[in-house]
């Protein structure tokens, strides 16, 4: 995948960039594999706004991608789609039997190859088998948390973990954070690195663009009046309060530490926010 300009007639033109979509193979996704997606405006089902700047855009059908496949399945990619929900491309990959799948498509995967799926599988690109399996040093996403539970980790454009060790029942992994994490050997992962690597360079450019996305304006503290926001007031100076970063209810924010799954912080090896620190 290449970024793709616009020739410069406005302001907005000139910035903007996009994909070229030269990887993808059909602009129709298979119809019993989606479902309609309510946009629910940021909103829970009390009605209140629990996420803010969020509301309208464009209507989407949700895909349903398999993170979790029967073992020994020899799978035909048919088809690389988009996807509107996630910034990784999707295969439409047919198993021996006649049945579809959508899965996550990574940098090999090309209409008409095909790779396996189980603990006899090869350790070659696009395979799918149990940590164990796979040697010291590979590059793997859409990775298992749990044994059986499906892929839950690495699963956005571009992205791989490095599989660093292995011992005592674990594996040492690298994620794209940074973060060094156990996992048990019997999780399974995919070989190979998430595609659409260049999803992250793209530039909105254009504010409609962003409204069509379901992303509605936001508004900085530090332009607000005192009364509104905990950054706002002053003499017209842009560098607000000097006071530590807070959101608009008073709560610290950037820096502050919200982690609290006290059970798994034992499988962290390094956290994400060592490297930071040197």
């Amino acid at each position: 995948m290449s970024i793709k300009a616009y020739r410069p007639t406005t302001p907005a033109q000139r910035q903007k960039t996009t994909q070229d979509f030269d990887q993808i193979t059909t602009k129709k996704p298979l119809k019993s594999l989606t479902k309609s997606k309510k946009q629910n405006a940021g909103r829970n089902n009390s009605g209140r706004i629990t996420v803010r700047h969020r509301g309208g855009g464009v209507k989407r059908h949700y895909r349903l991608v398999s993170h979790k496949l029967p073992k020994g399945l020899t799978l035909t990619v048919r088809e690389i789609e988009y996807d509107p929900n996630r910034s990784a491309r999707i295969a439409r990959v047919q198993d021996q039997n006649g049945t579809y799948y959508y899965v996550i498509a990574d940098t090999n995967m090309k209409k008409g190859m095909t790779y396996q799926v189980g603990d006899e599988a090869e350790i070659k690109d696009s395979n799918r088998l149990l940590l164990e399996n796979i040697p010291v040093g590979t590059f793997i996403y859409a990775i298992e948390l749990k044994p059986g539970r499906g892929a839950q980790m690495v699963r956005s454009a571009g992205a791989s973990a490095q599989l660093m060790a292995k011992e005592n029942g674990y594996a040492t992994i690298k994620l794209p954070s940074g973060e060094m994490r156990r996992i048990l050997l019997s999780c399974a992962a995919s070989i190979g690195t998430v595609g659409n690597g260049q999803h992250q360079n793209i530039k909105i450019g254009a504010a409609g663009r962003r409204r069509r996305k379901g992303i509605r304006p936001h508004v900085r503290g530090v332009v607000m009046n005192a009364a509104d926001h905990p950054h706002g007031g002053g003499d017209g100076g842009r560098h607000g309060t000097g006071r530590a970063p807070r959101t608009p209810w008073g709560q610290l924010t950037l820096g502050l530490r919200t982690r609290h799954n006290k059970q798994t912080n034992k499988y962290i090896v390094r956290s994400r926010h060592e490297g930071k620190r040197r």
